[in-house]
């Protein structure tokens, strides 16, 4: 598969009359898109707001970050399955809006949502303060279920994603990136002589508010299976999940996976890679050990010298996370594996839930219960009705000076599982 990726870059986000791209400008119609959100009959009302990095502004509840992006040519469209047809993505040209990001907001769904700070030292540990966001925030109508409320928040966000995206369909990327992958046969045929590499990707599907989407379908309802990166790149994969914000893979995480950028910067050169494993994160110790058996016997069948498994979450999906390291290096293929830690405030902790001899090749994003102190902001986008209640807040996080004190665990992104933040140590 090979595809290109166009990058346009977008300095500055404004409301106008006319939704359109000029000159590196976004502007944005707020009428146009509000109406298309509400279109949905379980969201009472929805409103947007722009945010620029180094502001003093505050977003919470974090629910997702998207990177608007289009399709150019070849088969597809954005987020196949949900918002596009299901054909399958990941070749010809995609434009992608680069520097910007839609960010959701709005009264809570799940406990475990997140605070995007746009400065001070919460901006530090997350990259979305990095981006210029445009923000929507919904109020759900009354009394519907958390899971109606979740799925319908989700696709607002994927809908004004996509709307995004189109504006940039006609225009003449910055920069252009092409990715390409080989066949098995094509890829011993061209490196035979490069380690082939392979990346085990984990994706939250415990259900309870923790699912990730392929193609359109939950990802707890398939067995491991392959697909390819730039499939990934193109929109196939989409977070539907409510896990802590720290560790959670938002739809930008999967858009703009590091593992797979890093490797694909080093295919042909010091390694072969070729190609990517989807797993699951189970509750049931069979599904457990079906779905890792899984990614094992994949892993022999394509050959691979060696594999990277990133995780999603914590605490149960420890065993998950334990159980493919083991049983892929037990194949006589060497693993790292990427997680983050809850080490408890102090970092004396047990790490993980789960452990094993075998894992002794380590990426960590850092230690979720670290406490932070985050300022008062300016301005709040969203609400801090809910601060105290998340994961990583307590009774009383929340001050009267309009501070917080909590654990990083409440920052979305801050010890990303796929290494897609500022903290790290081997």
């Amino acid at each position: 598969m090979r595809l290109e990726l166009g990058n346009i870059d977008i300095r500055e986000i404004r409301f106008a009359e006319k939704s359109e791209i000029k000159d590196g400008v976004l502007y944005v119609n707020q009428e146009e898109i509000v109406a298309k959100v509400l279109e949905d009959d379980l969201i009472r009302e929805a409103h947007l707001d722009i945010t620029v990095p180094g502001e003093s502004v505050r977003i919470t509840p974090v629910k997702d970050v998207i990177q608007p992006r289009v399709k150019v040519e070849g088969p597809g469209g954005m987020f196949p399955g949900v918002i596009a047809k299901v054909d399958t993505v990941g070749s010809g040209k995609t434009n992608v809006l680069r520097g910007m990001a839609v960010v959701t907001a709005g009264r809570i769904v799940g406990f475990q949502e997140g605070i995007i700070d746009m400065s001070g030292p919460g901006a530090d540990y997350t990259p979305f303060s990095q981006l210029n966001n445009l923000v929507l925030v919904m109020e759900p109508k009354e009394g519907i279920k958390q899971h109606d409320y979740e799925r319908a928040a989700r696709l607002a966000g994927l809908k004004t994603a996509a709307f995004i995206g189109e504006l940039a369909k006609n225009i003449t990327p910055d920069e252009t990136k092409v990715y390409e992958t080989l066949t098995v046969k094509e890829g011993f045929e061209k490196y035979p002589d490069l380690p082939r590499i392979g990346y085990v990707l984990m994706l939250q599907t415990q259900g309870l508010l923790h699912d990730t989407y392929v193609y359109g379908v939950d990802a707890k309802q398939t067995l491991t299976t392959l697909i390819s990166p730039t499939e990934i790149m193109d929109g196939a994969i989409i977070s539907g999940n409510c896990v802590s914000a720290c560790d959670k893979n938002t739809t930008y995480h999967h858009q703009n996976n590091p593992v797979i950028e890093d490797l694909f910067e080093a295919h042909g050169k010091t390694l072969n890679f070729v190609g990517v494993i989807i797993t699951n994160e189970n509750v049931y110790l069979a599904d457990k050990m079906r779905s890792s058996d899984w990614s094992a016997k994949l892993a022999e069948y394509l050959s691979l010298d060696g594999v990277i498994v990133s995780q999603e979450g914590f605490g149960n999906p420890d065993t998950d996370l334990i159980m493919n390291c083991t049983k892929i290096e037990k194949k006589g293929i060497k693993t790292v594996i990427i997680t983050d830690e809850y080490a408890g405030q102090d970092g004396k902790s047990q790490s993980l839930a789960d452990a094993d001899p075998l894992a002794d090749a380590v990426v960590t994003g850092g230690n979720a219960n670290e406490v932070i102190v985050l300022p008062p902001m300016e301005k709040i986008i969203g609400t801090l009705d809910f601060v105290n209640k998340i994961a990583g807040g307590h009774d009383g996080s929340l001050r009267e000076d309009g501070s917080i004190e909590a654990e990083i665990q409440v920052i979305t992104g801050s010890t990303n599982e796929m290494g897609f933040n500022k903290l790290s140590a081997r």
